[in-house]
């Protein structure tokens, strides 16, 4: 017999309201995994579990959730409660959390810690949440070049406890310039009177108002577990470790999946009509560009009462299009976000594109073509819907590499507008093709 599943079990213990027994089993789970089954529960729900979730455990769970999760979390609790379950947070989990507060509230929660913490997070708080200088930690170990291995590790003995995630300590001069890094490895294998500088490895070093998209990028790439985050004269302000990276890499992944559904709310159980109202809005784009379709569909009224076999295989020729322009995109969109694709590279992308729609388009001609021609019996009706098939895929393909970069160009997202305004060209071309070759090799013919 298959194991229950814990949370599914915790769910009928709520369900049947033994309020005791959820608490019992939300105390063996993780933080994450509770942040995790508060997203997936609606609102009743969700606020019963938080009111069962011991206090101890409530700014952890906080730090893990969802911002728009999280925002309403915050809006059932006092200042004095969230500087209490927040007080063993690192400053940059409860930086992010002070963000989503009101700025009153915030405010309150801040005069309620000491004068330390305070200072420590305002040095955080002070950059843009989506920066180096957003998702660092100011917990770092430094220590001076001029030193030796046996007086490092007597400091980290007299320190008790290192930062989480600590794999090195910061090297840094008098003035606190960043200078390179030790690693934790060398303190514990070389030699005791070897010094810290002649161990001393250059590291990584990030502008605090460095992109955190390209923090990310540069963890992927070097493989690294920490980075310091310096000022523009290069003093060391904090640190950036992997766990962090991971969330912004995560968050990016999510935007980017809801964004090309045209989705903005990332709570499965926001309010409706917040949702509706938000869905709307692209809705509302997205039957505009159908219209227009539809309107070039209007101007061939005559072809198609003509030759009804038309508007059979109609849709077949816009479909395709789609799918090859959406299959382009998607690799543009991927490419800009990771930024991969650049003016340098670019016309090799085109053309790359450009030929595998033309190859797909005649392949595909090929096999619609002789589909229709023994399906209605009409050999030029299957050469037409194979030179449509052909323009279309082609240029489906030549708009899911333009329009990403012309999107960039202006400023917008384009993986939230990119897929309406391609469905859009490849609906248009694909009717007008089909249609308007039908016009002119079917019925004036």
């Amino acid at each position: 017999m298959a194991e229950e599943n814990p949370q599914e079990s915790l769910l009928e213990a709520l369900e049947a309201e033994h309020y005791g027994r959820v608490s019992q089993q939300l105390a063996d789970l993780h933080p994450s995994e509770i942040a995790d089954l508060l997203e997936s529960q609606p609102a009743r729900n969700r606020e019963l579990l938080w009111g069962l979730i011991n206090p101890d455990m409530a700014g952890e769970v906080l730090s893990h959730a969802q911002d728009s999760v999280r925002a309403g979390l915050l809006e059932q609790m006092h200042p004095h409660e969230v500087a209490e379950a927040t007080k063993d947070l690192d400053a940059d989990d409860l930086a992010d959390i002070l963000n989503d507060l009101p700025e009153g509230m915030a405010d309150s929660v801040l005069l309620s810690m000491d004068v330390q913490n305070r200072e420590r997070l305002s040095s955080i708080m002070s950059y843009p949440e989506d920066t180096a200088g957003g998702l660092m930690n100011i917990d770092v170990v430094p220590v001076r070049a001029d030193v030796t291995l046996d007086v490092v590790a007597r400091y980290l003995r007299k320190l008790g406890e290192l930062p989480v995630h600590t794999d090195s300590l910061m090297v840094v001069d008098r003035e606190n310039h960043f200078i390179g890094v030790l690693h934790l490895s060398d303190v514990l294998t070389r030699k005791p009177e070897t010094t810290v500088g002649e161990l001393l490895d250059s590291g990584v070093e990030i502008p605090a108002d460095a992109p955190a998209q390209d923090v990310a990028r540069l963890f992927e790439q070097r493989d690294l577990l920490s980075a310091a985050v310096v000022d523009e004269h290069g003093v060391l302000l904090g640190r950036i470790t992997v766990d962090d990276v991971v969330d912004v890499i995560q968050e990016q992944a999510e935007h980017t999946v809801r964004s090309m559904a045209g989705l903005t709310d990332d709570d499965m159980f926001a309010p409706i009509l917040y949702s509706a109202r938000r869905r709307a809005v692209w809705l509302a784009v997205n039957i505009v560009t159908a219209f227009i379709a539809a309107s070039v569909v209007g101007r061939f009224q005559n072809t198609i009462q003509q030759l009804v076999a038309l508007a059979v295989l109609m849709p077949v020729v816009a479909s395709m299009g789609g799918v090859a322009g959406n299959q382009t995109l998607i690799v543009t969109v991927r490419g800009l976000a990771l930024g991969y694709v650049a003016r340098s590279n670019y016309k090799p992308l085109l053309i790359k594109e450009l030929t595998i729609g033309l190859l797909n388009g005649v392949l595909w001609a090929i096999t619609v073509g002789i589909i229709a021609y023994l399906w209605f019996h009409n050999y030029r009706l299957g050469l037409t819907i194979a030179a449509a098939m052909v323009i279309n895929l082609s240029i489906g393909a030549l708009a899911g590499a333009t329009i990403p970069l012309a999107l960039k160009r202006l400023g917008v997202d384009p993986a939230i507008s990119g897929g309406i305004l391609l469905t859009t060209v490849t609906d248009v071309v694909g009717f007008m093709t089909f249609l308007g070759l039908a016009t002119v090799f079917l019925i004036h013919h």
